[in-house]
C-alpha cells in the first residue's frame, strides 16, 4: 500500500497498541468473568446497550457457535493461528510511513491475539457488550472485536478514502 498519511509509525508504536489492546481486552474480560454470572445481563443504556457474560466457542458475529464439532476449538485455534502470521507478515512489510496501515494491523493483532489466548486456554471467547434497538440484539462482542473492526476500518479508509501521492504508471 502506498504511503497515506505524513509522519512515522515505529514498530515500537505498533507493539504498544498491540499489547495495548491485549491488556484492555484480557481486564475487560476478567472483570467480566469476576462481577457478572454467566448469561446475566446488566443494562447501561436502556433500549440500547448491556453488558452481559456469554461465551461465543464459534468465530466472529458467532458463526459456527452452534456447530458441534469435537475438533472446533482446535480448528479455530488453528484458523487463528495462521490468520496472525499471514497479518504478522503483512505488517512487518509495510512502510513505517504507512501510518493508518500500520495503525490498522496492529488493532488487527492486538485483537485478534486477545481472542486467541481465550480460545486457546479456554475453548471459547468471552463476549459482553451487546448493542440492541427494541428485540433486535446484534452479536456480544468484547475489546478484541472493537479493536479488530476499528483496525479494519482504518485499513478501508487508507485504501479507499485517504488520498495519496500514486504514481499511475505501469
Amino acid at each position: 500500500m502506498p504511503a497515506a498519511s505524513a509522519g512515522v509509525m515505529t514498530r515500537g508504536i505498533m507493539g504498544t497498541i498491540i499489547v495495548a489492546v491485549l491488556i484492555l481486552d484480557q481486564l475487560t474480560k476478567l472483570l467480566i468473568r469476576s462481577e457478572i454470572a454467566l448469561h446475566d445481563s446488566i443494562e447501561v443504556v436502556p433500549g440500547f446497550l448491556n453488558l452481559v457474560h456469554v461465551r461465543n466457542t464459534g468465530a466472529a458475529f458467532g458463526f459456527l457457535n452452534a456447530v458441534d464439532l469435537g475438533f472446533k476449538q482446535l480448528l479455530m485455534t488453528v484458523i487463528a493461528l495462521v490468520a496472525l502470521a499471514a497479518i504478522g507478515i503483512f505488517a512487518s512489510r509495510v512502510g513505517s510511513r504507512e501510518t493508518l496501515t500500520r495503525a490498522g494491523l496492529a488493532l488487527i493483532l492486538g485483537g485478534a491475539v486477545g481472542n486467541l489466548i481465550d480460545r486457546a486456554t479456554a475453548g471459547y471467547v468471552i463476549d459482553f457488550v451487546d448493542v440492541y434497538w427494541r428485540t433486535y440484539h446484534f452479536w456480544a462482542f468484547n475489546v478484541a472485536d472493537s479493536a479488530i473492526t476499528v483496525g479494519a476500518c482504518l485499513l478501508i479508509l487508507d485504501m479507499f478514502v485517504v488520498s495519496r501521492d500514486v504514481s499511475t504508471s505501469v
